[in-house]
């Protein structure tokens, strides 16, 4: 998707465009057996993907840090749509114990996994180590995705197998990948906070997203998995996200305004990466504006993708 068609919102391949909303790409299908779990779902894109999905019939698990915030979307989604299957669970991605029990608990319902989303995250926040020792934006963004994906991976196998329903997973990443450090993802140094700027480290985790995606797909390809897995780019939007660079951001949006998408347009690549049928077998793969485009060579090359799985891999286990 080129800048006229950001612009403009005309339609790319798949027929929708920047313009287009997350009701948009999502009318007419029925995802009334399907049980998703939308992480960051209190707010933002989140909030909008948890609502849209409940809309077309989904059994919605909305994981957040904050409950309160997540009852209030679930109590806004029942008031707008009678019948809506919406449940709440306790999830802090900062913490590689709050993932373990999640998952734990989520397990413990005996709930199907179609779909997983990978939302949640921090943005340009100040040099801050999780309880686990990870500098933030990696153990939020990328590290908690990465375990939680790992601990449900069954579950989505089961699912699949038992339903004949194809499994999907989306992470959330971003353009701002383009601003990972020199290399892409410091091993050596990711709690170094002489070399630490939010910028970069934001640009690392969202990068991570991607080649977390990729590898895990090639890891279902070769043992002949019924899950796709893919990446996207939700486009600007003003968000909670921001909070640690609202002003910044209001700044920026004043002086590119026709580049910024509002709420339901930035949960549209999402929900059409989640449900549309038109994917189905679609994997490993870059989406924006609802149409797939390529990435950078760091975001696709196999052997960073790997070296991210291996490091990921060791911060994970116990």
């Amino acid at each position: 998707m080129g800048f006229i068609s950001l612009v403009t919102g005309k339609p790319g391949a798949s027929g929708f465009g920047s313009s287009s909303t997350a009701e948009d790409v999502t009318n007419g299908l029925d995802a009334t057996q399907i049980t998703a779990i939308v992480t960051g779902g209190a707010s933002g894109v989140g909030a909008e993907t948890a609502r849209v999905l409940a809309l077309r019939g989904a059994h919605v698990i909305i994981a957040a840090r904050n409950l309160n915030a997540a009852a209030k979307v679930k109590e806004q989604i029942l008031s707008h749509i009678p019948g809506a299957r919406v449940d709440v669970m306790k999830l802090d991605l900062s913490s590689m114990a709050s993932v373990r029990s999640f998952a734990s608990d989520y397990i413990d319902r005996k709930l199907p996994l179609n779909i997983l989303i990978n939302n949640a995250g921090v943005m340009l926040c100040p040099f801050e180590l999780s309880e686990d020792g990870i500098e933030m934006h990696f153990a939020t963004n990328h590290l908690g995705h990465f375990l939680l994906t790992k601990l449900l991976l069954e579950t989505m196998k089961q699912s699949a197998k038992e339903s004949g329903i194809q499994g999907r997973i989306v992470n959330l990443s971003s353009i701002a990948y383009l601003a990972a450090y020199a290399g892409g993802i410091q091993f050596e140094f990711l709690n170094d906070k002489k070399r630490y700027t939010d910028r970069g480290a934001y640009g690392q985790s969202k990068l991570a997203n991607i080649l977390h995606a990729n590898e895990l797909a090639r890891r279902f390809k070769a043992e002949g998995v019924n899950i796709s897995v893919n990446s996207v780019h939700p486009g600007f939007i003003m968000t909670p996200l921001m909070r640690h660079s609202k002003s910044l951001m209001k700044f920026l949006k004043f002086f590119s305004r026709i580049l910024w998408k509002n709420v339901p347009q930035g949960a549209s690549t999402t929900c059409y990466v989640a449900l549309h049928p038109s994917l189905k077998g679609v994997s490993g793969k870059y989406f924006s504006d609802c149409n797939e485009v390529k990435p950078n060579a760091l975001a696709t090359s196999e052997s960073l993708a790997k070296r991210l799985w291996d490091f990921s891999e060791k911060l994970t286990t116990n």
